[in-house]
Order: C-alpha cells, then sequence, then structure tokens
C-alpha cells in the first residue's frame, strides 16, 4: 500500500517538475530533448518497479508462519 502511494506521488511529483516554469527557463533545452529524458525516467520507473516487486516476493517467500 505504502508502495503504491509513493509511486503515484513520484509520477505526479516529476510531471509538475517537469512542466515547471522554473524548470524550463534553468534549461532551454529540455523540451528539445524529451525523448531521451523520457526514455531515462521510464527506465528509472521500471527498474524501481521492478525491484519493489522483487522485494514483495522476498518478503512474502520470508515471512515467518504465525
Amino acid at each position: 500500500m505504502i508502495f503504491s502511494i509513493i509511486l503515484i506521488l513520484a509520477v505526479i511529483f516529476t510531471i509538475i517538475i517537469g512542466q515547471s516554469k522554473q524548470n524550463k527557463d534553468g534549461n532551454p533545452d529540455y523540451d528539445n530533448k524529451t525523448r531521451g529524458n523520457w526514455s531515462r525516467l521510464t527506465l528509472f520507473y521500471v527498474v524501481a518497479i521492478g525491484f519493489g516487486v522483487l522485494a514483495l516476493i522476498l518478503y512474502i517467500v520470508n515471512k515467518p508462519a504465525l
């Protein structure tokens, strides 16, 4: 549950920061390199989700019996 909340917040804040005027003024090439930016961001999320699923599986498998 907490992982889902963190993931959703990360996506929302990433989009907000990416669209902010300060970010665009600070790096004028940002809009010209969107494909690379989105590719790296997507890769980051895929890896993060993969590690999250792996951690969940390890937790479930190693959970002590009641």
